[in-house]
């Protein structure tokens, strides 16, 4: 006869652990990424200005960053594009005495290296040391225009953790202000702000992960267009000094 008591009130156990579960089920579905992004706490539904704030920081630096690469990528790759032997065409003009045709090859070859032998052709006929200078001049210039706006991405790839991990500090300080006025203390009480924290340092790292790899690979592209640009002179200057010439 003790067995039903025993059975309902096992029955009544399970029913209250399913709906406990229940509830923490829907408490996770109802924490969404866009909330943990904007900021707000699962529990009040309050919006963290803050938080807020410094993930508006990172989306802006994020576009800029993707922004840049981009441009950059285009306009180097294009600075790799080389007219087929050029140098040899170049040379093959200027044994022959057709200055203007070889003139008018570089200016028909849009990247850096057939500016500057241009340069150094509008240089003939003057000392040696001055078609050196205006060479490396054009040089300089050319780098200039191919690293333009990539101390940017360098910038935001130390800057974006800096500002994930200001708004990590600010959502603990938001942990540590609701808890001053807690008798007791909650998990409830301290998620929203843990979550704030651990969300901006994450997408801190991110940007400046993305930034950072986005200017090394930039860069060893540049070195690579630099490369071009020294053999082209190099052999310019080499013909120049030919015996005969």
């Amino acid at each position: 006869m003790n067995v039903f008591p025993l059975l309902l009130q096992g029955t009544l156990d399970s029913l209250d652990n399913a709906q406990k579960n229940a509830g923490q089920a829907d408490m996770t579905e109802t924490v969404r990424v866009w909330d943990l992004i904007i900021g707000i706490d699962p529990m009040t539904g309050e919006i963290s200005i803050t938080n807020l704030i410094v993930m508006s920081a990172l989306l802006v630096l994020s576009v800029i960053s993707v922004y840049i690469f981009v441009e950059r990528f285009l306009s180097i790759n294009k600075s790799l594009k080389e007219e087929r032997d050029f140098m040899v065409r170049v040379k093959d003009y200027l044994l022959d005495g057709k200055v203007d045709q070889a003139r008018d090859l570089c200016s028909q070859t849009d990247n850096p290296a057939a500016r500057m032998v241009e340069k150094g052709i509008s240089r003939i006929g003057k000392p040696m040391r001055d078609i050196v200078s205006s060479i490396e001049n054009v040089g300089k210039l050319e780098i200039y225009h191919l690293e333009k706006r990539m101390s940017i991405l360098a910038t935001a790839s130390g800057a974006a953790p800096m500002i994930g991990f200001l708004g990590t500090t600010l959502g603990m300080i938001r942990v540590f202000q609701a808890m001053k006025f807690q008798e007791s203390f909650e998990l409830s009480t301290i998620s929203g702000g843990i979550m704030e924290a651990m969300v901006t340092t994450v997408a801190g790292l991110i940007v400046g992960i993305m930034a950072y790899m986005s200017y090394n690979y930039l860069v060893a592209k540049v070195d690579k267009v630099i490369h071009h640009m020294e053999n082209a002179s190099i052999e310019f200057l080499d013909l120049l000094n030919e015996p005969g010439k």
